[in-house]
């Protein structure tokens, strides 16, 4: 098999065990589709396929293991590409499964454009750095919460499965991973709306440590002042204070105004 390329931050999961884990989370029922984010050596993708699915399909970026996967697996689709270029918006229907190994360098990124442009599916499960496992699953209040936590919890409900550590792969990584449950909302922001809440998020979360009534001062005084007291808000929050859900109302409300 290929050797990992570090251009590709790979780090091929080696653990049975933990393979088997991750698609257990899934919850592949008959009739499924599944979807593989960088299947690598193929640990979770033996798995998958003694699972069943109705149809099981591969992104990969890595020509080589693009090539060399269906050898192993004829069944397979592979879908040679980066995922960070993937038309999320296919995936519309709830027997839609994804899951993946993701490298710690474009975890973050592609998660951001996952949730919000798939339309509709059925979980996702996601292995990542343990520091953005904490950051996707923090609650209000607490310092791994942060405009990903707020951002992704507006499109789907997130919980931590487990750790995993370093030695479990190979090459080995530096620090753990942590395996995180994805399940989409019923409700969430539709595109423009969503446009408006990412502005939202980016211009506090860039100003952490100061309060929100000084972050949104230019428009305290036409409303927003006013809306922070009917949701039982004080100005002097920080943003980490805020829920996803008083983001999204602060956005509904008065995004076109904010950090123009």
């Amino acid at each position: 098999m290929p050797f990992a390329k570090r251009s590709l931050g790979q780090n091929f999961l080696q653990d049975p065990n933990t393979a088997r884990r991750i698609v257990a989370a899934l919850e592949i029922a008959t009739g499924d589709h599944v979807l593989e984010i960088g299947p690598g050596r193929g640990a979770l993708t033996e798995w998958i396929i003694a699972a069943g699915p109705a149809r099981f399909q591969a992104l990969e970026k890595d020509r080589e293991l693009a090539r060399t996967l269906p050898d192993r697996w004829p069944s397979l689709e592979i879908l040679a590409g980066d995922a960070l270029e993937h038309r999320w918006e296919s995936l519309d229907a709830p027997f839609y499964k994804i899951v993946g190994n993701l490298p710690y360098n474009i975890a973050s990124p592609l998660i951001w454009d996952f949730v919000s442009r798939a339309r509709n599916y059925g979980r996702a499960v996601f292995m990542v750095q343990y520091e953005v496992a904490r950051r996707l699953t923090a609650e209000p209040g607490f310092g791994d919460y942060g405009a990903l936590t707020a951002w992704v919890r507006n499109f789907a409900a997130t919980s931590l499965l487990f750790k995993v550590g370093p030695a479990v792969f190979r090459p080995r990584p530096k620090v753990d991973s942590g395996v995180v449950l994805f399940s989409p909302l019923a409700k969430r922001p539709d595109p423009a709306l969503a446009e408006r809440l990412a502005k939202l998020l980016h211009g506090c979360f860039q100003k952490r440590r100061k309060q929100l009534a000084n972050i949104l001062k230019s428009q305290w005084e036409d409303g927003v002042g006013q809306w922070f007291a009917e949701q039982g808000l004080s100005g002097t929050l920080r943003p980490e204070n805020l829920s996803p859900r008083h983001f999204l109302g602060l956005a509904e409300r008065f995004g076109d105004h904010f950090f123009a």
